[in-house]
């Protein structure tokens, strides 16, 4: 194969994994392009080997993870169109790193699920824990539940969906991209925002410093109801729209020196 070397006994391919051969698996059921493998008795390593084999080696256009025990870290760091389905609950930074995938989750999910994602979806069927799509820069994260605290934190693109309550500084530190949550938002909401634009459909218990109300366009109206008719989720709620005040970042106006002394 093109542009794999090896040291010191390890495997290095063109796209930079380092996978021992000896580790991986190898366990799944195989049918045509598709492949399902139970993970119960798998370490996290061994569940990731053999999710890298099958999309990359194997080229498998469906992946099906059986029993992934709340084992943190799976499915991180792929970066090729799968669709992809655990039955049953990852644990904390799943589906971290990705750029691609079609990620179904058919259970909840711990923290910190899909950070830094690029592109691709991610649907979880239940709940998701805080720090859901924590640097998020692109692509669409639909959590069917409730999420925890600090949803979308230093979010740089995409789109967070939550159709239950955020916890608390939902959309702390975001810079680009857009949140819809159809149900509550705790304390903080938006606090210290660059930009981007919060979308929510029940009560605000407090906005965070430099978060304000938004004034709704038809730009707006075409968005929800784009993104609930492409997920199937029903009439959307009426929603307020929240958006940066752009007061907390704007140093323009200050002496060259002033500005050193602030930064």
């Amino acid at each position: 194969m093109a542009g794999v070397g090896t040291k010191s006994g390890v495997k290095y391919d063109a796209r930079g994994l380092v996978e021992p051969d000896a580790e991986i698996p190898h366990v799944s059921e195989v049918d045509g392009k598709s492949a399902r493998f139970d993970a119960g008795n798998l370490t996290t390593r061994q569940i990731n080997l053999e999710l890298r084999d099958l999309i990359y080696v194997q080229g498998m256009e469906d992946v099906t993870v059986v029993n992934p025990g709340s084992k943190n870290s799976l499915g991180v760091g792929i970066l090729k169109r799968v669709n992809l389905t655990f039955e049953g609950s990852p644990g904390w930074f799943a589906c971290g790193l990705i750029d691609g995938p079609q990620v179904r989750i058919k259970g909840r999910v711990g923290w910190a699920l899909a950070e830094n994602m690029m592109s691709g979806t991610v649907v979880v069927d239940a709940n998701a824990g805080s720090l859901t799509c924590a640097a998020i820069r692109g692509g669409d994260v639909l959590v069917n539940g409730d999420v925890g605290a600090r949803t979308g934190i230093d979010q740089k693109g995409g789109t967070i969906m939550v159709m239950g309550d955020v916890g608390i500084n939902t959309g702390f530190m975001m810079q680009r991209g857009r949140q819809i949550i159809a149900g509550n938002a705790g304390d903080g909401l938006g606090d210290s925002m660059y930009d981007g634009t919060l979308y929510v459909g029940g009560t605000v218990a407090s906005l965070g410093v430099d978060c304000v109300e938004g004034e709704w366009t038809d730009a707006d109206t075409e968005f929800i109801e784009r993104k609930y008719r492409i997920y199937d989720l029903g009439t959307p709620p009426t929603f307020q729209k929240f958006v940066c005040g752009k007061v907390l970042h704007n140093y323009d106006s200050l002496e060259p020196s002033e500005r050193k002394l602030v930064l």
